[in-house]
């Protein structure tokens, strides 16, 4: 007996199954290669941006943002787009930009949490029918069933239990695994907003100090 034939003895759900396992692949390469472009060399970047703003290059700081083309260069070109505004523009701005990056990282981890606990319920679903048609091949054989009559009903409720248990428990780990990976994109998108946000604010009393000393 091959794998297809062990897969269609498991019955309708082993097609659910099937089905909710490729969208958890889908979704998986859609993180992986989203979290790989929202990678960002944060010292590297963080010592041009310093440059940059210490220059009061702020148009520059925005150009390079642009050429990153990461959720933090975004968030951080939001932020600047308002530097000229205050503080609390500043913050205004990144604090809406970084909800909104965040969110896009996030997008498709709750459904592949879904997944991760679906599968294996569907797979135990799966073992309750079998063994209901098991139990109904009994009474329909008025108790005189063999082996090989409730084979079908055995079969169903142990394949779906094993297929549904091998999706769910590697999309568990690939979903605690991404998890993992926004977080770390989340912490350094916040560490390098603080540290854009002291600059601005030293360039700024900078400015106020040379204007109060001309007085």
């Amino acid at each position: 007996m091959n794998l297809i034939e062990i897969f269609l003895k498991g019955g309708f759900l082993m097609w659910v199954i099937l089905g909710t396992s490729l969208v958890a692949v889908a979704i998986t390469i859609e993180k992986f290669m989203s979290l790989k472009k929202a990678k960002i060399n944060t010292p590297s970047f963080l010592m041009k941006m310093r440059n940059l703003l210490k220059k009061k290059d702020v148009a520059s700081a925005i150009a390079l943002c642009m050429e990153e083309k990461t959720p933090t260069s975004n968030i951080i070109k939001k932020g600047l787009k308002k530097s000229k505004l205050g503080r609390e523009r500043v913050i205004e701005a990144i604090d809406s930009a970084g909800r909104h990056e965040i969110s896009k990282l996030e997008r498709g981890l709750s459904t592949l949490a879904t997944i991760a606990g679906a599968a294996p319920m569907l797979g135990f679903l799966g073992t309750v029918t079998g063994m209901i048609g098991a139990f109904m091949k009994i009474q329909e054989l008025q108790g005189a069933a063999g082996p090989a009559d409730l084979a079908g009903g055995i079969w169903e409720a142990l394949i779906t239990t094993a297929f549904g248990l091998f999706v769910g428990i590697p999309v568990l780990a690939i979903y605690n695994y991404l998890l993992s990976m926004v977080n770390k994109v989340v912490i350094d998108m916040e560490m390098i907003a603080t540290d854009i946000i002291d600059v601005l604010d030293d360039t700024q009393k900078g400015i106020t100090e040379e204007v109060e000393e001309e007085l």
